[in-house]
């Protein structure tokens, strides 16, 4: 009767691990929306997204506050139309806030900065970023510094 009760105490921690491990796969894969209930979205068009991709961080000042939800082209301006996921509705944006496409390192993974502005009306759902900066091409800068030395 003893060795029953430890098996099933066994079994209940070894159940309680996978349960445990799967939760923590979902959340590290980002194939569920635990951390974006109740928030808001913003977009902002670009000339250029890079290697931009759907999911990318947004950040204020290197703090995580949303995601980028969708990537399309406006087919009347041929620009990039990003929709980006705020978190948390308290997370309040100034309406005269900018937006660049930075790079994580040298080499690293795009992601979106956002630079606060200094106005007191904040950004609501659906609205749209007006200044925005695209992401730096690596290949279009090797590409002129290849041209200016080759006129120098």
């Amino acid at each position: 009767m003893k060795q029953r009760v430890i098996e099933i105490f066994v079994g209940f921690f070894v159940l309680l691990a996978i349960v445990a491990l799967l939760i923590l796969a979902l959340r590290v894969s980002g194939l569920t929306d635990m951390d974006t209930a109740h928030g808001y979205q913003v977009q902002a068009e670009f000339d250029n997204i890079g290697g931009l991709k759907v999911g990318a961080p947004v950040s204020v000042a290197g703090v995580k506050v949303g995601e980028v939800d969708v990537i399309k082209l406006d087919p009347q301006t041929y620009r990039a139309e990003v929709i980006m996921e705020i978190y948390s509705p308290s997370t309040k944006i100034p309406t005269d806030s900018s937006a660049s496409i930075l790079t994580a390192g040298i080499l690293g993974a795009q992601y979106i900065a956002l630079t606060p502005g200094f106005t007191n009306t904040y950004l609501s759902n659906d609205q749209s970023i007006s200044t925005t900066h695209s992401a730096l091409i690596l290949e279009n800068l090797i590409g002129q510094l290849m041209f200016n030395l080759k006129n120098k």
